[in-house]
C-alpha cells in the first residue's frame, strides 16, 4: 500500500490547486465563473483537460456528449469522474476537483509502471449541474445508457435545443448511444467531491465516505382563498391563502426538525397572487424540496406533510392542491466500496466519517450502471455554488493520496 510523506501530500495539493485555478480561470463572463454545457467555455476546458490526461500518460477521447475521458491499462474499467460544467456565479472547486483528482491518482500508476488487474477510466462529464437546459446529468447519463432522447428537444433560454448544441459543438446526436459503457465492462464508479456542507469542518476531518446520494421529492401545494380588500375584510371571514401557506411552511420546517437530522425540508420558493400589498392573498404555490438518504423517512414526512396541509386547508376555509414534481430515489454507495475508501482514509491518519450527501451528482446516474463511491473533502463554511467556496490545499492532496490508496485496495470481485 502506498505511504505519503507530508511534503508528499502538500505537493499533490499544490498541483490539483494549480490546476483548480486554471480551469476557474476559463469562463464566460469576466467578472464571475460561468461555464455552460456545449459552450465555448466548456470547450476550453475539455481542450485542458485532455492536455492534462494526455501529460498524465493517459490515452484520450471524447464522446457525442462532450465527456472527456482518459484511459489508462486493461481490462475492467475502474472510472473516476466528476464534472466541469458550472452554475451561474459559481466556484471553481465543484466538480473540477473530482476530475482533476482522477487525473493525478492515473497519472501516479501510469509513472509507477504498476500493472493493476484492472483498467481505470477518468471522465470530466459536462452537464451535472443543468444551468443550461431543463435536464441535468445528460453526460453521465449517456455513459451509463439511460440517455433519454426526448431531452434533444429541450431548449436553453435562447431557444437552442440541445440536439442542435450538439451539432455546434462538432457533435453528432446519432451517436449518443455509441457513448454507453457495456455492463460487463464497468467494474465501479467513484468520484471525489468537496462535501458542499459544513459536517466535515464541523467534526474537524478532511476526508469523509459518502453512505448515499439521498432521495428527493418536490411537492407543490397551492392553497385557493379569495382575495379581498386589506382594510374591510374582518380577521375573521377571511380566506387569506397566504396565511395558510405560512403555516403549512412552519409545519415542513417542524416535522423535519423532529426526524433529528434524517430528512431536511426547504422552500426556496413561493409565488403569490395577485401580489399586492393592499390585497388580500388569493392563490399561494409553496414547492417543498424534501432530501432524506431513506426512502423511508422521506416519504413518511411527505405523507404527513400533505395530511397536515389538508387539515390546515380545511380549519382556514381554503382549497388546495398537491402534485409531486419530482421524485428521485436515495442512491446507495456500494458498502465495499465504502469500506475501501474508510481504509484508504484510515492509513493517512484520518478518521473516516461517514455522511450522506445532501446534493445530486453523477454517481445518480452511473448506478444504473455499475456500483458507485464517493469521497467528501472538507470545504470552508460548508459553502458552494458561490464564489466563495474554497478547500484547503492540503485537504485536497489528502483527497488525492486517498484516491490512490482505494485504487490499491479495489478489488472487483468484492463488489458482488
Amino acid at each position: 500500500m502506498p505511504s505519503f510523506s507530508q511534503s508528499e501530500v502538500d505537493a499533490l495539493g499544490a498541483r490539483a490547486e494549480a490546476m483548480v485555478d486554471t480551469l476557474g480561470a476559463i469562463s464566460a463572463e469576466p467578472d464571475r465563473l460561468v461555464r455552460l454545457f456545449l459552450s465555448p467555455e466548456h470547450r476550453r476546458a475539455a481542450d485542458r483537460v485532455a492536455a492534462w490526461m494526455r501529460a498524465a500518460g493517459l490515452a484520450v477521447s471524447e464522446d457525442a456528449l462532450g465527456t472527456v475521458r482518459g484511459r489508462l491499462g486493461q481490462g475492467r474499467r475502474l472510472l473516476i469522474g466528476s464534472h466541469i460544467d458550472t452554475v451561474i456565479d459559481a466556484g471553481k472547486y465543484d466538480g473540477p476537483f473530482g476530475v482533476i483528482a482522477g487525473i493525478l491518482a492515473a497519472e501516479h500508476f501510469a509513472q509507477s509502471g504498476k500493472r493493476l488487474p484492472f483498467g481505470i477510466d477518468v471522465l470530466a462529464f459536462g452537464d451535472e449541474e443543468g444551468s443550461r437546459f431543463p435536464a441535468t446529468l445528460s453526460s453521465s447519463s449517456a455513459c451509463a445508457g439511460i440517455f433519454r432522447t426526448e431531452n434533444l428537444q429541450l431548449a436553453d433560454r435562447n431557444g437552442v435545443t440541445l440536439g442542435d448544441a450538439i451539432k455546434a459543438y462538432g457533435k453528432s446526436p446519432s451517436d449518443i448511444p455509441a457513448a454507453a459503457y457495456p455492463r460487463d465492462e464497468a467494474a465501479a464508479y467513484v468520484e471525489v467531491h468537496i462535501e458542499q456542507g459544513p459536517v466535515l469542518e464541523t467534526r474537524e476531518q478532511p476526508l469523509g465516505v459518502v453512505t448515499a446520494i439521498i432521495g428527493q421529492t418536490y411537492l407543490n401545494i397551492e392553497f385557493l382563498g379569495e382575495a379581498g380588500h386589506a382594510g374591510t375584510v374582518p380577521m375573521m371571514l377571511r380566506r387569506d391563502a397566504l396565511a395558510g401557506a405560512a403555516e403549512a411552511m412552519l409545519l415542513g420546517e417542524t416535522l423535519a426538525r423532529d426526524t433529528k437530522g434524517e430528512v431536511v425540508a426547504t422552500v426556496g420558493r413561493i409565488a403569490v397572487a395577485p401580489g399586492a400589498t393592499n390585497v388580500i392573498p388569493a392563490n399561494v404555490l409553496v414547492i417543498f424540496d424534501i432530501r432524506s438518504g431513506s426512502e423511508a423517512a422521506r416519504a413518511k414526512l411527505a405523507e404527513a406533510l400533505k395530511s397536515g396541509a389538508r387539515a390546515i386547508a380545511d380549519r382556514r376555509h381554503l382549497g388546495l392542491t398537491i402534485t409531486s414534481t419530482r421524485e428521485v430515489a436515495t442512491t446507495p454507495c456500494h458498502p465495499a466500496i465504502q469500506d475501501q475508501f474508510a481504509d484508504a482514509i484510515r492509513a493517512l491518519g484520518a478518521e473516516p466519517l461517514r455522511l450522506g450527501s445532501g446534493a445530486g451528482h453523477d454517481g445518480q446516474a452511473m448506478a444504473k450502471l455499475c456500483p458507485i463511491g464517493m469521497l467528501f473533502v472538507r470545504c470552508r463554511g460548508g459553502i458552494s455554488h458561490n464564489p466563495m467556496e474554497y478547500a484547503n490545499p492540503r485537504d485536497l492532496g489528502l483527497a488525492v493520496a486517498a484516491l490512490i490508496g482505494f485504487i490499491e485496495r479495489f478489488e472487483p470481485e468484492k463488489l458482488g
